[in-house]
């Protein structure tokens, strides 16, 4: 059964916008579940754009949610992460200036400290994922590094579907991997500029076992409202 996480970090957007405390960013992470979410997505950024420490603390000691974590190699998130203790991880890489993540980790260049973080949060049974690129190599270096999961970087694809040109290519890239991962018995995810259109065809790859929406689901949500868009992404990755 394919599972949908529901990345929440633009309410929390949306609630800084006035610097007061509506939307609130827990009470979405329990809507969403009940909405039929499988778990909740949030991004803790160095500098703190949207979600903060306190709306990652509330939302990862609620024992009704599960809560994918997305945090960079910082060793001052790291530690703040292993004292929240959520459910799953997922390492990506951060640039400050980036509007969002613009795409997979460099695993050559921080293999070693990628390594050292790993091993820190699965000696804590956490789950624990990587995001990169999809690239034989990079399946074959999360692998070495003993990852649990990895997720896809789909933004290339998600570009070229919403634009209307050929995506085969990129497909092909992303099922090679999801192939290879699941041979390594490398649990595959993906995420990055989702819509319906590109998780429709995704969705075909056996291999991934878990979707990573956020930008989309809340956008869409303004105008048909966030239970439907919820779903309309679970029924798709069901198909």
């Amino acid at each position: 059964m394919k599972r949908l996480g529901v990345n929440i970090d633009h309410i929390a957007t949306v609630r800084n916008a006035r610097g007061e405390n509506h939307p609130d960013p827990f009470h979405a992470a329990l809507q969403v579940v009940k909405m039929g979410a499988d778990s909740v997505t949030i991004h803790l950024r160095e500098d703190r754009r949207h979600i903060n420490d306190l709306d990652a603390k509330k939302i990862c000691q609620t024992k009704k949610i599960l809560v994918n974590l997305e945090i960079s190699m910082n060793d001052k998130i790291v530690n703040n992460a292993l004292k929240i203790k959520p459910n799953y991880i997922c390492i990506v890489p951060e640039n400050r200036k980036e509007v969002t993540t613009e795409g997979g980790l460099n695993l050559i260049k921080n293999k070693k400290k990628l390594s050292k973080i790993i091993e820190r949060f699965k000696k804590v049974k956490i789950r624990t994922s990587l995001f990169i690129n999809p690239t034989l190599k990079d399946i074959k270096l999360s692998k070495e590094l003993n990852a649990d999961c990895v997720e896809i970087h789909t933004g290339k694809i998600s570009n070229l579907v919403k634009l209307k040109k050929k995506y085969n290519s990129e497909l092909n890239r992303i099922r090679k991997c999801s192939i290879l991962a699941k041979k390594f018995n490398i649990e595959v995810h993906a995420g990055h500029g989702l819509d319906y259109k590109t998780t429709k065809i995704l969705s075909k790859i056996n291999e991934i076992e878990e979707f990573n929406i956020g930008h989309f689901i809340i956008g869409e949500s303004i105008f048909i409202g966030l239970s439907s868009v919820i779903k309309k992404f679970k029924k798709i990755i069901k198909n």
